[in-house]
């Protein structure tokens, strides 16, 4: 077992279902000869050639109905969003095309079409480059919506999304490319979807979490471990499906909850789990539920970046507060 960095593991995990399956397809902007522009793709046009890896115009909307129409024809399509802020040129295909495909023709034609794409805040990117949308697309019936936020996960989540027989939309922190890094097994590696995962135990509060926000919420609780308090880090690993049963398991075991996203305040996901926590579990809660965001602003510039992305001190202060409540 290698240790890798995030993008060392989706490096290895297209390498592997590349080979793996010769109906997959690589198609975005510099995915081909630069091998993407922070090289995930590296690599692959050399080993599976022109006819597998395609550099595609500076086009979102045609990078994504070019997937389409491979996906329509028994190919797996793999494009590259080259930063999520991107897709939305192409949202009449992703939302109006893709998520509806096997709805649309009752099952007959499937669209296994996998969307990558990195974003979040913290690297100084200009505007467009660093926005949280999961909400959004999690919005979009018929589209999965996967998030690693650690190495492994990373390969084994972007394997299955690949497999999956509909359109996952499988999202990459930034800052994780080279940030994160820990033990990626070795050949073949398979993280199911849906599937939460329990990143810190604890018994107090849990903290839920997806994306490069696992870490930051995993740091705070090794920081309240020292000052006596138990607390528990759930990744989500995906919105869409959502694990419901590890939410409400971990709620009935904490009895207090913080919730955090890179996102803006308003309709962002971590609003979604609240709801879902009052729906299934309200009466597990020993106090309200908290949230910790980004907030209702376009992304800043880089100066004030800090200020708007959640860090560990806005985290911890959270949990202080529901423990005080």
């Amino acid at each position: 077992m290698a240790e890798l960095n995030m993008l060392q593991a989706i490096n290895e995990s297209l390498h592997f279902e590349m080979a793996r399956d010769e109906r997959v397809v690589v198609l975005g902007e510099d995915v081909g000869h630069v091998g993407g522009v922070f090289r995930a793709t590296e690599g692959l046009y050399e080993k599976f050639g022109e006819q597998r890896v395609t550099d595609m115009p500076l086009a979102e909307g045609v990078i994504a109905g070019s997937a389409v129409g491979l996906a329509m024809a028994g190919l797996v399509p793999v494009i590259e969003m080259q930063f999520l802020g991107f897709s939305l040129q192409a949202m009449h295909q992703i939302g109006g095309q893709i998520a509806r495909l096997r709805n649309r023709y009752q099952g007959r034609f499937s669209s296994s079409i996998t969307i990558r794409s990195p974003f979040g805040g913290g690297v100084r990117t200009p505007e467009l480059h660093s926005d949280s949308l999961e909400a959004l697309f999690a919005n979009i019936p018929g589209l999965k919506v996967v998030l690693p936020a650690t190495a492994a996960d990373a390969k084994g989540l972007l394997a299955s999304a690949i497999r999956d027989p509909d359109p996952v939309l499988f999202l990459e922190p930034l800052r994780g490319y080279r940030g994160i890094k820990d033990e990626v097994p070795d050949g073949e590696y398979l993280v199911p979807l849906g599937k939460a995962r329990v990143a810190r135990e604890g018994t107090d509060v849990v903290i839920i979490a997806w994306s490069h926000q696992v870490s930051l919420a995993c740091r705070s609780a090794d920081r309240l471990a020292k000052e006596g308090a138990s607390v528990q880090v759930l990744d989500l690993r995906s919105l869409v499906p959502l694990d419901l049963e590890a939410i409400g398991d971990a709620v009935r075991a904490c009895g207090r909850v913080v919730v955090t996203q890179e996102a803006p305040t308003t309709a962002g996901f971590a609003a979604e789990v609240i709801a879902t926590i009052n729906e299934e579990c309200f009466y597990s809660l020993e106090a309200p539920v908290e949230r910790v965001t980004g907030y209702d602003v376009p992304y800043p510039v880089g100066l004030l970046e800090d200020i708007y992305v959640p860090d560990e001190a806005r985290i911890t202060a959270a949990v202080r507060k529901v423990l005080a409540a």
